[in-house]
C-alpha cells in the first residue's frame, strides 16, 4: 500500500508569530490613538495592556486587535498607555500572569510605573481560579486595578471583586473541561493500534496511506543510523556513545545538537520494536515502557525497526558498557554550580565521580577542556575557600530588602498644602480677605509661610510609587550562617559573582595547584537587594 509522508498541524492551528503584521489601517489608528494621548494631563492613570494568545486560529482575537481595542478603552477611560506585555504562544492554564515573559518582569519588577492592568477578554488574562484570586490580593496590595474589555471587572468597587471572581470560575470551569477532553483522548489513543495523535518515536514518522488514513512508517535515515549505533555496540571492542555521536553527526545522519545522552535514550526506546509506548515516570531516569492492550500484549503500532532479539541483545550490550552512578544527591552533586567556572574554557566546574579498587573519589573538572582538565581532588577544600573569600569580601554587607512604597497619602497631602497656599495668597492681594486688618494680615503671612515651608520639606519622591531599599537588621554574614552553603550559592549566582578557578600541574605531585580569583560586578549592593516573592505561594 503506498503512502506519502507529511506534517500535520496539530488541530489544523498554527502559532502566532512574535512579529505580528500590521495593517495600514491598523497603523494609522494607532497614530491616532498616540496623538489623542499625547493630550492628557501628566497625572493622567498609567495603563499597562496585557496582551496573550496560545495560538491562532480563526476564532482567536489576533494579538493586533487585542491592543488596538486595549488602546481604545484606555483612550475611554483617560489612561496613559505606559506599555505593552504581549505573550504570544503562551497557554494562560500552565502559566500564569507573574510567570509569562513579558507581563511577569512588569509585575514582579515594574511596578511603580503603572496604575491599571487592561486585557481584552478575563480568559486572555487567566484561566485559573486560584490565579485570579493571587492577582487581585495583588492589585488590592499595590493599589492597582484590573479593567477587562468585555468583562464588566473594576477592582474599585465590591460589585467589580464579585464579578471578577464569578467570571473567574468559570473560565476555569471551562479550562477544566479542555484539560479533560484532552487527557480523555490520550488515554483513548494509548489504547489503539492507529496513530491518532502525538509526536512519533525517533525512528518514525507520520504519512498517509491510499485511504488517506494517518499512519506511522520508519524514517529510512534514522534506521540506518540506529542499525549502525546497534552494530557498533555489538562490537567485540564496543563504541563509545561518544564516538557513536560523532560518527554519525560527521554523516550527517543527526543535527549537530545530538548528545551522548539523547542518543542512549533512543537506542532504549522500546518503540523501535513498533509498539506503543508511554513514559515511565518511576526511578527518576528518563525512560519509556510498553504500552500492554486488554488482552495483556504490546499494541504495535508501526512496523519494527529492530526485532525483539535484536532489540534485546542491544540492551544488554549497553548495561554491559553502562556506568553503575550512585545515586542522585537531591541537592545537587555540585556546590556553587555556576559561580565556580574554569579560567581556561569558562565552563562550569562540576563534580565527576570515579571508583578505583573499591574506593570512590570526587574530582572537579570542566566541561570543555580536553579530559576535563586536571581534575581538583578534594571538591570540599575549594567550596571552603571560595566561602572565607566571599565573607572577607561581602560578609560585613548589610542585609536590604526591597519594600514597596505607593505615593497616594504622599500627593494627597502635597495637593492639599498647594491649595492652601494659593487660598492664602489670593487673601493677601490687595483688598483680599486677609488685608483688611493688621492683625489677619500677619495671621495669613506667618500660616502661609508655613505652609510653603511643609511644602519646600516633601521629598518630591515620596509622591511616587516606588520601591526602596530597607535595612533588615543582619548582615550577609549572619544571613549566610543561618542559611548555610545553600543559601549563600543561590545569592551569588543570582547577583552574578563568579570564581575562576585556575589549574596547574606540579611536577612530581599528583594533585595540581589551585588558584582561585573571584568576580564581583561593580553593581553587588544593588543585585545583593533581597526581593520578596509575592507569588510564592501562586508557585
Amino acid at each position: 500500500m503506498g503512502t506519502r509522508t507529511r506534517t500535520r498541524a496539530a488541530a489544523e492551528q498554527k502559532q502566532y508569530a512574535i512579529e505580528a503584521e500590521w495593517t495600514e489601517a491598523d497603523l494609522a489608528l494607532l497614530e491616532d490613538l498616540k496623538r489623542a494621548e499625547a493630550q492628557l494631563p501628566d497625572d493622567a492613570p498609567r495603563a499597562l495592556l496585557s496582551v496573550r494568545l496560545s495560538v491562532l486560529t480563526d476564532d482567536t482575537t489576533s494579538p493586533v486587535r487585542q491592543e488596538l481595542d486595549l488602546r481604545v478603552l484606555a483612550r475611554e477611560r483617560g489612561c496613559r498607555v505606559v506599555g505593552v506585555a504581549s505573550d504570544l504562544n503562551v497557554s494562560a492554564t500552565k502559566v500564569p500572569p507573574w510567570k509569562r515573559k513579558e507581563l511577569g518582569d512588569w509585575l514582579n519588577n515594574q511596578a511603580p510605573e503603572f496604575d491599571e492592568i487592561l486585557f481584552w477578554k478575563l480568559d486572555r488574562f487567566v484561566r485559573r481560579l486560584s490565579d485570579l484570586s493571587t492577582m487581585i490580593d495583588w492589585c488590592l496590595k499595590y493599589g492597582k486595578n484590573l479593567v477587562s474589555k468585555n468583562d464588566s471587572i473594576d477592582l474599585t468597587t465590591t460589585a467589580g471583586k464579585i464579578m471578577v471572581t464569578i467570571i473567574g470560575g468559570i473560565a476555569e470551569i471551562e479550562a477544566a473541561n479542555t484539560s479533560t477532553r484532552v487527557a480523555s483522548l490520550w488515554d483513548y489513543t494509548k489504547t489503539q493500534s492507529d496513530w491518532l495523535v502525538g509526536k512519533p518515536a525517533y525512528g518514525y514518522e507520520t504519512a498517509l496511506n491510499e485511504d488517506g488514513k494517518v499512519v506511522l512508517v520508519i524514517n529510512s535515515d534514522a534506521s540506518k543510523a540506529l542499525h549502525w549505533c546497534r552494530k557498533a555496540a555489538m562490537r567485540t571492542r564496543a563504541a563509545s556513545a561518544r564516538r557513536m555521536v560523532k560518527v554519525l553527526v560527521r554523516a550527517g545522519l543527526c543535527g549537530p545538537g545530538l548528545t551522548a545522552a539523547t542518543l542512549l535514550r533512543r537506542l532504549r526506546n522500546p518503540a523501535l520494536m513498533g509498539y506503543r509506548v508511554e513514559e515511565d515516570k518511576n526511578g527518576g531516569v528518563r525512560r519509556s515502557k510498553v504500552v500492554l492492550g486488554n488482552n495483556g500484549k504490546p499494541i504495535r503500532v508501526a512496523d519494527p525497526i529492530f526485532t525483539e532479539d535484536e532489540f534485546g541483545s542491544l540492551q544488554k550490550s549497553l548495561d554491559t558498557r553502562g556506568k553503575n552512578q550512585p545515586a542522585r544527591n537531591p541537592d545537587g552533586a555540585t556546590k556553587f554550580l555556576g559561580v565556580l567556572i574554569c579560567q581556561d574554557c569558562e565552563t562550569n566546574m562540576t563534580v565527576q565521580r570515579t571508583r578505583t579498587k573499591g574506593r570512590s573519589y570526587e574530582y572537579l573538572r570542566c566541561g570543555k577542556c580536553r579530559g576535563g582538565g586536571l581534575g581538583a581532588p578534594n571538591p570540599q577544600e575549594v567550596y571552603s575557600k571560595l566561602v572565607d573569600d566571599v565573607l572577607r569580601v561581602l560578609g560585613d554587607e548589610p542585609v536590604m530588602t526591597r519594600e514597596y512604597r505607593q505615593g497616594a497619602e504622599a500627593r494627597k497631602e502635597q495637593q492639599r498644602l498647594e491649595e492652601s497656599v494659593s487660598y492664602y495668597m489670593t487673601g493677601l492681594e490687595p483688598d483680599g480677605r486677609f488685608t483688611k486688618t493688621r492683625f489677619t494680615k500677619e495671621r495669613a503671612e506667618k500660616t502661609l509661610d508655613d505652609l510653603i515651608k511643609q511644602l519646600e520639606a516633601m521629598d518630591p519622591e515620596s509622591t511616587k510609587d516606588r520601591w526602596v531599599a530597607v535595612h533588615n537588621g543582619k548582615s550577609f554574614r549572619a544571613h549566610w550562617e543561618e542559611g548555610g552553603m545553600e543559601a549563600m550559592a543561590a545569592d551569588l549566582l543570582r547577583v552574578g559573582v563568579k570564581c575562576k578557578v585556575k589549574r596547574t600541574k606540579v611536577k612530581g605531585v599528583r594533585a595540581p595547584s589551585i588558584h582561585m580569583k573571584l568576580l564581583i560586578p561593580r553593581d553587588v549592593r544593588d543585585r545583593l537587594i533581597l526581593k520578596e516573592d509575592d507569588f510564592a505561594e501562586g508557585f
